[in-house]
């Protein structure tokens, strides 16, 4: 008999709170095992996979919603950018909407997703922009010339875009179809930094610096007045505004006055009615704590476990960690860290190290609230898409699903979609019906959903506390591990990004008893004292799984400690 101590783990807002208590353990019982809660996490929402699309670019659904005449002497209608060798992007619309997305549900939800995040819903300017410098082919800050497709220049925040639902499918429609159809939660895109662009105009087009009400009045008006020239002291038109610019030639929301937080709150509690299951907050590094605190004080009233995370696009982990912590709202965060290392090692996984990985994960002594509900992902909208290799996708998905974290997908790459390239390069190109269908065959799709769908089958895989065994060359092992009333279960993750064969022998933690293979089918008996032996193919992942306590004593302090430490 030896005396260990036993984890006492207490759920507070999805971190584990671990205390100790004395007891007396005998190595070859799971007394203590059974008394345990082990996991990464309590947060509902890190069971879910997120498939991430610009609405306009992803399937027009709905050719009358198109308002190809729109804008007059601006039109916004697709507006391509020249490239050289015949490249093109895109700054118009390009008849993307929520029927285009309903319409794909049933493929989205094959391929083992199960929650959608959509660009804003809200409206947006009918016109393209007339002011700042023009955009070109490769440019970047720069909004001359473009149009609110993407959603994020709001002019109303309660009122949907007419180019995005239909006659027959309001937003609520939409978001009841996607659940009671498909199971598919909806994640909405939300701003509260800023407007659409609001000076320069050559001339001051409607729509662009404007906000107007749920009832449709108009409460702000930048007059295409730069914001030093604003007067919100003496223009109650320009009170919801800073007088100082922030992004490009963007409307700057104050978010000191309680008038514009209340409006903006609100449209958030607006569209929680309207379906949303959860929140993606964009620029939420360029609004202040307080304004979060708030917002999230009111949302979870009656919404307690409602999710939300933010975009602070930094790779500094102590920085965009401050968001998570529940003085400053608890708002999750996307894992900028992670998302530059899974670049670095997976657009050239021959060339490369997993060892790259293993410090971003923050298993321990990190500055996150909780590591394992960061939204994790190698790229989006936002940056230039990985320009990796069919294999490179396959591997970083194999990561990507196995790992801490909850994984999103920006559309299109399970075919590895405009591959290395930027916003107005390519990145944000309408994928179309017909790249859909061809993505059932492509390589990049089978292994994704194969990988996939094994997480949304493994609760250790969702939220399971992860313990890693070997992160080295093209070879990573790490266990999962989920131990509570309900759920027992161990995961064994066996990763292979090298062009050859890998053959493990993990005898550490090894569990007597019976693991099945998620992928193969394959099961292995497992004697006390004995190693689980696999070869894992090129580019390769292999899960193995016991539904059991853990019962080894030495695993056990492992994962004590690892807790302790989170």
């Amino acid at each position: 008999m030896k005396a260990k101590r036993s984890i006492i783990a207490v759920a507070l807002s999805g971190l584990l709170v671990v205390g100790c208590a004395s007891t007396t353990v005998d190595k070859t019982t799971s007394s203590v095992a059974q008394s345990q809660n082990i996991l990464g996490t309590t947060t509902p929402f890190a069971s879910e996979a997120v498939y991430f699309v610009v609405t306009d670019r992803f399937v027009d659904g709905d050719k009358a919603n198109n308002h190809e005449n729109q804008g007059g002497d601006y039109p916004t209608w697709q507006l391509p950018l020249e490239g050289p060798d015949g490249k093109k992007a895109y700054v118009g619309y390009m008849g993307g909407d929520l029927k285009g997305i309903l319409n794909n549900a049933q493929y989205i939800k094959d391929m083992g997703f199960t929650a959608v995040w959509m660009t804003p819903v809200v409206d947006n300017p009918d016109y393209a922009f007339n002011g700042d410098e023009p955009i070109t082919y490769g440019g970047a800050f720069k909004d001359g010339g473009k149009t609110g497709y993407h959603g994020y220049w709001a002019t109303n925040f309660y009122q949907p875009d007419e180019h995005l639902t239909s006659e027959d499918l309001s937003v609520k429609q939409y978001t009841t179809a996607m659940r009671e159809q498909f199971g598919l939660k909806s994640v909405f895109d939300i701003v509260a930094n800023h407007g659409s662009p609001s000076f320069t105009m050559e001339s001051d087009l409607p729509g662009y610096g404007e906000l107007y009400d749920k009832n449709g009045n108009l409460v702000a008006d930048h007059q295409n007045l730069a914001p030093e020239e604003l007067d919100p002291k003496n223009n109650p038109l320009h009170a919801f505004f800073h007088n100082y610019p922030d992004l490009v030639k963007l409307s700057n929301l104050d978010d000191e006055n309680p008038a514009l937080r209340d409006y903006l709150i609100k449209s958030y509690l607006y569209w929680i009615s309207q379906g949303a299951d959860a929140f993606r907050i964009d620029t939420i590094r360029h609004v202040p704590h307080a304004f979060w605190r708030e917002a999230a004080d009111r949302i979870r009233e009656n919404n307690p476990n409602f999710f939300m995370f933010g975009e602070s696009f930094n790779y500094d982990a102590k920085a965009i960690a401050q968001h998570t912590l529940p003085k400053n709202g608890g708002v999750s965060v996307l894992d900028f860290p992670m998302q530059k290392a899974m670049v670095s090692v997976f657009e050239k996984p021959l060339e490369t190290d997993f060892a790259d990985l293993k410090e971003v994960l923050y298993l321990t002594h990190g500055p996150y609230h909780n590591p394992y509900d960061l939204t994790t992902f190698y790229d989006n909208h936002d940056m230039a898409r990985i320009n990796a290799t069919d294999d490179g996708f396959i591997n970083a998905h194999n990561w990507l699903f196995t790992v801490r974290g909850i994984p999103v997908v920006y559309m299109g790459s399970e075919i590895g979609y405009m591959r290395g390239t930027a916003e107005h390069a390519g990145n944000r190109n309408y994928v179309g019906q017909e790249n859909i269908e061809k993505a059932k065959g492509h390589a990049i799709h089978a292994a994704l959903t194969t990988i996939a769908n094994v997480r949304k089958q493994t609760p250790a895989l969702q939220r399971g506390l992860q313990v890693n065994v070997e992160l080295n060359g093209h070879r990573a092992a790490f266990y999962r591990v989920v131990q509570t009333a309900d759920t027992q279960q161990i995961a064994l993750v066996l990763l292979n990004k090298g062009d050859t064969t890998e053959t493990f022998d993990i005898a550490d933690y090894m569990q007597a008893g019976t693991w099945k293979e998620q992928l193969s089918g394959q099961t292995q008996r497992i004697g006390e004292g004995d190693g689980l032996k696999a070869s894992v193919q090129p580019n390769g992942v292999q899960v193995w799984v016991v539904n059991d306590t853990v019962k080894d004593a030495r695993f056990l302090e492992t994962i004590e400690d690892q807790m302790s430490r989170q």
